[in-house]
């Protein structure tokens, strides 16, 4: 099988995903997105480097080079386009604009009955006002999100109108979500990784304020997720489509969870601190019998005489 490893950034999680897969017997090709062409004088002409003039069979994605809009644009196109031609693509592209976009994660869920934090979403500032004036309170806020945003960044709590930022600084999309706190006032949320419809392992994110992303300092510790909680992020993982993920949930205080987050492009190195399972090798296991299950006749290509 032709493997590719897509990976612009993060040394420590290429390591690992370049070594299971070569554990594993693959010989992956790792290349960047942003280096991928299209070339029409070619037979082929989706030009994926180390592969010549032939695509390959599978691409594990780990993360997207970050650009211009009209570059991110290309770089998902590119996805697409291996996508239709057989190449068995993890995550799948739909599945990266599914989650990438807060607005369409939360529509899936709520169309899918999966519990969430209620949440709106709005263009214009004045129709956001009327929402947090008729939801929120002093003790009772909507979280403010980034409808892109990623590992807690730009996350604000909104308890009155007139703290809602300008239309200018949130891209024109105002995307709140009901905060549910814990009736312990901890913060504190959890983790669950799925690989190929199951949850493999868990964490619970422990930090001093209310954001409890490890990459704001927030500290991972063991958990095993109960049954309930891991069948809620399987669900979750499905309803956007995601082969892997890190499925955010918070308690909702009734004794069950709900789903904050599904995350296409996962890290795990906190949760790799606290759980035995070898998660670079569930996501090298999972991801190359997807491929073998899908290798089959490809695209015909016009080859020149």
């Amino acid at each position: 099988m032709r493997i590719g490893l897509a990976a612009d950034n993060g040394a420590w999680h290429k390591a690992k995903l370049l070594a299971a897969l070569t554990d594993l017997g693959a010989a992956p090709r790792l290349f960047s997105l942003a280096d991928v062409t299209v070339e029409t004088g070619h037979p082929e002409p989706l030009l994926v480097p180390g592969f010549g003039g032939d695509l390959p069979d599978g691409v594990l994605l780990r993360t997207i080079a970050g650009g211009t809009f009209e570059a991110t644009t290309m770089r998902l196109g590119a996805l697409h386009a291996l996508v239709a031609a057989g190449t068995v693509v993890w995550n799948s592209p739909t599945a990266i604009e599914r989650s990438v976009d807060k607005a369409m994660t939360s529509l899936l869920l709520a169309r899918h009955r999966i519990a969430t934090p209620e949440t709106f979403v709005l263009s214009r500032r004045e129709a956001a006002a009327e929402v947090v004036a008729r939801e929120a309170a002093p003790g009772r806020p909507l979280v403010l999100k980034p409808l892109f945003g990623s590992q807690g960044e730009g996350l604000q709590l909104i308890s009155r109108p007139e703290e809602l930022p300008p239309e200018e600084l949130v891209g024109r999309v105002y995307y709140l979500q009901r905060y549910v706190a814990r009736r312990d006032g901890a913060w504190q949320d959890y983790r669950i990784f799925v690989c190929a419809g199951r949850a493999i392992a868990g964490m619970i994110r422990q930090g001093d304020g209310w954001i409890t992303n490890v990459h704001r300092g927030g500290r991972p510790l063991p958990w095993r997720p109960p049954a309930r909680a891991a069948e809620l992020a399987e669900q979750a993982a499905a309803a956007v489509g995601c082969s892997y993920t890190g499925v955010d949930l918070v308690e909702d205080g009734e004794g069950g969870f709900q789903v904050l987050e599904v995350n296409s492009m996962p890290a795990w190195s906190g949760l790799q601190q606290v759980t035995p399972v070898d998660i670079a090798r569930e996501i090298a296991t999972g991801f190359l019998a997807a491929v073998r299950a899908g290798h089959g006749p490809r695209l015909a290509v016009a080859r020149p005489a």
